[in-house]
């Protein structure tokens, strides 16, 4: 019996408009969020943007998996904070081939608190590049899109 590629999904996630304009509720099954375009952008601002979901979800993957090898390490981790800013360019500015790409940049800022030494610092930060989303956003990423067939009335 073959698979449908969702079965071996390692997440799956139904997104619905759900309100005025571009709110959208989200749910992975078990929790529900919501996101929307600010104010300026046209939407309500009921929610997070799509960007600011991704900073996010990078942001809590770094600090749940630094928190996960001080705990597996024993070490004094006390807190982690990860400040995170998406900035967009036109690849003209950059020298690239096409005119109308875009480079993405992320900077990511992480404090930790605790009594760590400048080893174990190094360690977490090292450990911080090795989060599950930040290389899925790091290496190339295929999205397949298909069209679902309309629904039976």
């Amino acid at each position: 019996m073959s698979q449908t590629p969702l079965e071996n999904a390692v997440a799956e996630v139904v997104v619905d408009e759900s309100g005025p304009r571009y709110v959208q509720s989200m749910s992975d099954g078990r929790h529900v969020l919501v996101a929307d375009e600010p104010a300026i952008a046209g939407g309500g601002d009921a929610g997070p943007s799509p960007y600011g979901l991704l900073l996010m979800a990078l942001g809590a993957c770094t600090s749940m998996t630094v928190r996960m090898y001080a705990d597996h390490s024993g070490w004094p981790l006390t807190g982690v904070r990860v400040r995170l800013r998406h900035f967009r360019r036109h690849a003209r500015d950059a020298m690239a081939v096409t005119d109308d790409a875009f480079l993405d940049r992320i900077e990511r800022v992480i404090e930790f608190e605790g009594a760590l030494d400048e080893i174990q610092r190094a360690r977490l930060m090292q450990i911080a590049g090795n989060c599950p989303v930040h290389r899925t956003l790091s290496h190339r990423t295929l999205i397949e899109t298909s069209l679902e067939p309309p629904r039976a009335p």
